[in-house]
């Protein structure tokens, strides 16, 4: 099984950017723990981020063929981006969109979503474990669901994940 990560505006700037906010860690923290999760589950990860709203419709669109489904923080364009929205409906694969910050104890306009009606999911406010249990519920539904991808497993060794947090 193989998951795209992609990441939105302005998280290239993880660590410095209103770090009481977005906490201390980085963005190749991020991708770092989720690389070692992914691991742990058996399956593969590949990143990806962009401030452009059509860099991130172009990868959702080049990515798609090769993948079982997304993890998604689409930062400022989860609250804007038709574009981004009809991507990743147009490619048909299941998706779950994630968020550092609590954005519903934000500002207002923060708690519109283009995106959470057609994901499998929303994490937010947890940090980088946002991003920790999207990718594991993502791996969760896939695994459910059967088709879209097998969990990849070694020889003689389970996959590590029966579907529920340790």
């Amino acid at each position: 099984m193989r998951i795209a990560v992609v990441h939105g505006p302005n998280l290239n700037l993880l660590g410095t950017r209103e770090p009481e906010v977005y906490g201390p860690a980085t963005l190749a923290d991020v991708n770092a723990a989720l690389t070692a999760l992914a691991g742990h589950l058996g399956v593969e990860v590949e990143f990806f981020q962009s401030n452009s709203e059509g860099g991130l419709v172009d990868h959702v669109q080049a990515v798609a063929p090769r993948v079982d489904g997304l993890v998604v923080n689409a930062g400022a364009y989860t609250h804007t981006s038709v574009a981004l929205r009809d991507a990743l409906v147009g490619v048909a694969r299941p998706f779950v969109e994630v968020h550092l910050s609590n954005v519903f104890a934000r500002e207002e306009f923060r708690h519109r979503s283009y995106l959470a009606d057609r994901a499998v999911g929303v994490v937010s406010g947890f940090g980088i474990d946002s991003y920790l249990l999207g990718l594991r519920g993502l791996v969760g539904y896939l695994g459910r669901r059967g088709g879209a991808g097998r969990l990849v497993q070694r020889k003689g060794e389970s996959s590590g994940y029966d579907g529920r947090f340790p």
